[in-house]
């Protein structure tokens, strides 16, 4: 037999006022060993917030009036006092053996009161929960966490996103003669870098015939694959460091800190929505319209923007106990950038690296951005649909391990 094993079920349940119970046990020792009247076997109770299942208190220990040797029965008395606030607890009651263990942590069940205190007065019900129910109960919970607790997050701080997104971009050129204009500008002056050493130095083409052979061609697709890339590859350049650059925010005041990474994505959709301005007026003015396949953009974007936060997330909570990586992404990022054909024809790369290739999401990016604006057609479902899943999994995983990690960032930082 197990040493920390018993069994409680409660004989009597009596409400003293709206603040306390009382609750008459029979406990079963059930373990291999005798407990001694007096300790240090004890019976107790915890008071758990019945959402988070956080501990909230700690009641006083019962000691036995007799020897309890195994198999032996015996009654006990526990005063529980709950919360004065109103809410959904839940009391676990459990015999403790001092200063070692309780017996629930050791794989013993447990007897679990589901208490509701409101205006209308003090609900209660119980159950046993055995060690494996309790398993799959905070398997069951962290799961809903993982599943809502990134979508709530920035639906409650939408607000707060929105005023701090603004703020930086105004704060980004704030003194520089042009100003605001240099969202449009910095953009621009890069992408005419590339087109100059691509397009006019190195005569890169992308498709055969004639009309692919000329520079405006180039300038179209270079453009719309540079698209989801100055937003993607903005935020994740910020990303190693915002929690550095808000230290105040993150050590001193209570702030939700997992909006930061979500403004630095947010910041970098906004330096990509005026690129895209620019690429839709090189639309009109070369091809005299935008096709109506534009209308898939949302289904592109939102992949995008799910990948993007969580990939900020991770790397917001890594740069914080790692401060390389600032530096390592920088380099990655430059690496990323030429392993994607966006600057060149994806016919350029061999056919044997297509299977490793084919699994960038920045490539599908742009295969979908070009797809829907230049070729006319609909973004490449399959490749949607794997961006869309990986994009949903960086979401959620990136979300947790800020999570995790978050704890921690006050006393490294």
């Amino acid at each position: 037999m197990p040493r920390f094993s018993a069994r409680l079920e409660a004989t009597e349940l009596k409400l003293l006022d709206s603040k306390s119970l009382r609750v008459r046990l029979r406990v079963r020792n059930t373990s291999d060993r005798l407990w001694p009247a007096g300790g240090p076997v004890f019976l107790a109770y915890q008071v758990l917030d019945g959402k988070a299942e956080s501990l909230l208190a700690e009641g006083r220990r019962t000691a036995l009036e007799a020897d309890l040797p195994p198999g032996g029965e015996a009654e006990a008395t526990l005063d529980i006092e709950l919360p004065p606030e109103q809410g959904a607890y839940r009391v676990l009651l459990s015999p403790v053996e001092e200063p070692v263990a309780w017996f629930y942590q050791r794989g013993s069940e447990c007897l679990a009161l589901e208490v509701r205190v409101d205006s209308g007065g003090v609900r209660v019900s119980q159950r046993r929960l055995t060690a494996a129910a309790r398993r799959a109960e905070r398997l069951r919970r962290a799961l809903a966490r993982l599943l809502t607790a990134p979508f709530i997050t920035i639906a409650r701080h939408r607000p707060l996103i929105v005023s701090m997104v603004r703020r930086d971009i105004h704060g980004r050129y704030r003194g520089s003669v042009a100003g605001l204009v240099w969202t449009v500008i910095s953009p621009l002056l890069l992408m005419l870098t590339y087109f100059f050493v691509f397009a006019l130095v190195l005569k890169v083409r992308f498709g055969p015939g004639p009309e692919a052979a000329g520079p405006v061609n180039f300038l179209l697709y270079f453009v719309c694959g540079m698209l989801p890339w100055l937003a993607f590859s903005e935020a994740l350049a910020r990303a190693p460091s915002v929690m550095l650059e808000h230290k105040t925010l993150v050590t001193r005041v209570l702030f939700p800190v997992e909006i930061l990474p979500v403004n630095i994505a947010c910041a970098g959709l906004a330096s990509g929505f005026f690129a895209l301005l620019v690429f839709l007026a090189g639309l009109l003015l070369f091809r005299h319209g935008i096709p109506v396949t534009a209308l898939y953009l949302p289904l592109v974007l939102l992949p995008q923007v799910l990948l993007t936060i969580g990939l900020c997330w991770f790397l917001a909570a890594l740069g914080v106990f790692l401060r390389d990586t600032g530096q390592f992404m920088s380099f990655l990022l430059t690496l990323w950038f030429f392993a994607t054909p966006i600057c060149y024809p994806e016919t350029a790369l061999p056919a044997s690296t297509m299977a490793v290739f084919g699994k960038n999401p920045v490539y599908v990016m742009v295969r979908c951005y070009r797809a829907i604006f230049l070729d006319g057609t609909a973004p490449p479902w399959g490749m949607l649909g794997w961006l869309a899943a990986g994009g949903l999994a960086a979401y959620l995983l990136g979300f947790a391990w800020f999570y995790k990690s978050r704890k921690s960032f006050a006393d490294v930082l």
